[in-house]
């Protein structure tokens, strides 16, 4: 049985791996990080333990581990509808994200973001940022639990959710819990596409459509 639950500061270290080991051959991530073989794997666990450290604390990232064991199976990193992310909360995790792109991949990355942050949706909605499968977990139903473990959480506020996919097997996944396709992201590696699920009280009845 697939348990998940949010993640604590202590599973930060394992969250990052599980995280890193999953996105390290991703067709957008994998353009971020600099190096080969293993120095390539420890930049993109540098990235993630950039990107998980300042939301653990949120209650915005949920982890997936099998009952009544210890090791991480899976990671999801969310964002509320009301997150603001400062200047300075970013500044803060400048290291970790150096020690992953480095400064020639610095740039390339903050130009990614840019790109993704104008085909978000206007309306609030949670923003799925990242979530990733353990090599060794793929195939058991790991990624649907964390899916529909926070989606309920979004149902219950009557609230949208939102999500950039680079690959049609992801892609299908999603749309089996409601999202629907976008549009391409424009002006960074591989295109990836958007895709929204409107909230549960507009989704009776009717498709769901994208508001960009």
């Amino acid at each position: 049985m697939i348990v998940v639950a949010p993640a604590e500061p202590g599973d930060l270290t394992a969250a990052a791996s599980v995280l890193a080991e999953a996105f390290v051959d991703d067709p957008v991530t994998g353009t971020l990080l600099g190096g080969r073989g293993h120095d390539r794997s420890a930049r993109a666990h540098h990235l993630f333990v950039g990107l998980l450290r300042p939301v653990i604390a949120d209650g915005t990232v949920d982890v997936a581990r099998r009952a009544g064991q210890d090791d991480v199976l899976g990671v999801a990193i969310w964002e509320a509808p009301d997150a603001v992310t400062t200047i300075p909360r970013l500044m803060a995790q400048l290291p970790s994200f150096w020690r992953a792109c480095g400064p020639d991949h610095l740039w390339r990355a903050l130009v990614t973001k840019r790109a993704v942050d104008r085909y978000r949706p206007r309306p609030p909605h949670w923003y799925l940022q990242e979530i990733g499968v353990a090599d060794a977990a793929r195939g058991q139903g790991v990624g649907g639990a964390l899916l529909d473990a926070r989606l309920a959480t979004v149902d219950g506020q009557d609230a949208a959710a939102y999500l950039e996919s680079s690959t049609e097997r992801n892609r299908r996944l999603y749309r089996r819990h409601g999202f629907v396709d976008g549009v391409p992201v424009r002006g960074i590696p591989a295109a990836p596409v958007t895709m929204w699920r409107a909230p549960a009280s507009e989704r009776v009845g009717r498709p769901a459509q994208l508001t960009s």
